[in-house]
């Protein structure tokens, strides 16, 4: 005996794609995007900042981490990280930032894009070579490796790699406020 189910053949498809789509819109809809956060902003490093008792994380890039180093185009070394760090002061400095939180990270930052006076603060360290796309801002890093700025002047490990060489022992940095 054959029994027929609501879900069962082409139509059954089209309907459980149906629903779960409304279950996902309604929960969409039940949970919206936390409201921006804005102020001033004091650099932590080149891709993260606090913002008031708010701790701060750039999505879309990695910048180099604060101890790292770059090498020219001679094969000198430069402190890239500190310059992405001096250039993320620099630019919090200019105004007050907004930024549009899109989660937290595994260390309780908030995840976000930040504009300040209309610029967006991402697609800014990109386009000058202090930063690389961490799945946005690929025309900006093209740009910047193109003309040679930044980072892209010389060689350099990726920010990644450059953490899995230098670990962080646990705690020893924790006393820093960001």
């Amino acid at each position: 005996m054959h029994r027929s189910t609501v879900f069962s053949g082409r139509r059954g498809i089209i309907l459980a794609i149906l629903v779960l789509a409304g279950v996902a819109l309604l929960a969409n809809w039940l949970d919206p995007p936390p409201p921006p956060v804005a102020g001033a902003g004091r650099a932590s490093d080149g891709d993260s900042f606090r913002l008031g008792a708010d701790r701060v994380r750039l999505l879309g890039l990695d910048a180099p981490e604060l101890f790292q180093h770059c090498a020219t185009a001679a094969g000198a070394r430069w402190p890239c990280g500190h310059a992405a760090r001096d250039r993320m002061a620099g630019l919090l400095a200019s105004g007050p930032i907004t930024c549009q939180p899109q989660g937290s990270d595994r260390y309780d930052r908030l995840l976000a894009r930040c504009t300040i006076n209309g610029h967006d603060l991402g697609a800014t360290l990109v386009s000058e070579g202090l930063a690389i796309s961490a799945g946005d801002y690929w025309t900006e890093q093209q740009e910047a490796r193109k003309a040679r700025r930044g980072i892209w002047v010389g060689g350099f490990d990726t920010p990644a790699d450059w953490r899995d060489d230098h670990p962080r022992p646990p705690g020893l940095l924790d006393w820093l406020p960001f």
